[in-house]
């Protein structure tokens, strides 16, 4: 899209994703085993950057799950762990960019059920747009955007933000 405006290049990106594992680890002071669950897709991609940079900074284990919401809590897919390895661990719970707080709400009501011992949520980008009463622990950027703006997160070699 030509009318996209650049909010976050790939050096920025990556600073708040540095900041977010830091704050993680800090959140996470003394455990054994933490339990990464990106959603699927931006979220998961967000998630692998995360793992990396917390393996590198860590002496905990990290363990890297994508989770493929279903239409109810019982449908959820995890991909990378068997979930009733879940209970008793810290679940961080990741996604790209909160709006509506839809798919958040869905997935830290579903992951509550399997009796973990806390659960943080992170995104990369907070618009504020709630529909749903969930908070974000950790967030890398706060934006207070129009609901007809979208913000769009770009993976790969070079992860960017943008609004248009």
């Amino acid at each position: 899209m030509s009318n996209r405006t650049r909010i976050l290049d790939e050096v920025q990106v990556q600073k708040k994703i540095d900041r977010m594992a830091h704050e993680i680890l800090e959140n996470c002071h003394g455990e054994k085993k933490i339990i990464l669950l990106g959603i699927a897709r931006r979220g998961y991609s967000l998630a692998e950057l995360m793992f990396k940079k917390l393996q590198s900074i860590s002496s905990f284990e990290v363990v890297l799950v994508e989770l493929k919401l279903g239409e109810k809590l019982e449908d959820a897919i995890y991909k990378g762990a068997d979930p009733s390895d879940f209970k008793g661990h810290i679940l961080v719970l990741i996604d790209d960019v909160l709006n509506s707080g839809t798919s958040l709400m869905k997935a830290a009501a579903g992951l509550m059920t399997l009796s973990p011992a806390r659960l943080l949520t992170v995104v990369l980008v907070d618009r504020h747009h709630r529909l749903f009463p969930i908070r974000v622990d950790i967030v890398g950027l706060t934006l207070s955007t129009t609901m007809k703006e979208h913000i769009e997160v770009e993976f790969g070699q070079k992860p960017r933000v943008y609004l248009w």
